[in-house]
């Protein structure tokens, strides 16, 4: 039978709420890269159904991998409003946009994310810069 890494350390070394910290980073990353707007559903109900009764490390990530995806979304949608300013979908401006969007705001929200995902699988509090609210 395959052993899992909590195996060989002590049950007081795994954080109260670590699995939930990191399913919560884990679906934050699902919706930019995998299944966007799913993800983000499943995010919503697991904020919805344990924020309250979440330990600390797990509510701590929660909040700041649903407020990020709201972010994230509202960026999504200011590089859609820009695309339209510039003359619509059809227009040579959209893939300038959609080139600019990717390579800044995606790219720097899936880093932020890899390394909210590493501290909820350290077992360690993670405030997302700029977009985060306090834990």
């Amino acid at each position: 039978m395959p052993r899992s890494a909590h195996d060989s350390l002590p049950p007081e070394a795994v954080a109260d709420g670590q699995g939930l910290a990191v399913a919560a980073e884990a679906l934050y990353l699902a919706n930019l890269l995998l299944l966007p707007g799913l993800a983000f559903i499943a995010l919503l109900v697991v904020y919805v159904r344990h924020l309250r009764t979440a330990p600390k490390l797990a509510a701590c990530h929660l909040r700041q991998t649903l407020f990020a995806s709201l972010w994230a979304g509202a960026l999504l949608l200011v590089a859609n409003i820009i695309i339209l300013l510039l003359g619509g979908y059809r227009s040579p401006n959209t893939w300038m946009v959609v080139i600019i969007y990717f390579t800044t705001c995606h790219a720097t929200l899936v880093l932020l994310g890899v390394m909210g995902l590493a501290k909820a699988m350290a077992g360690q509090m993670y405030r997302y810069p700029l977009v985060g609210r306090p834990c």
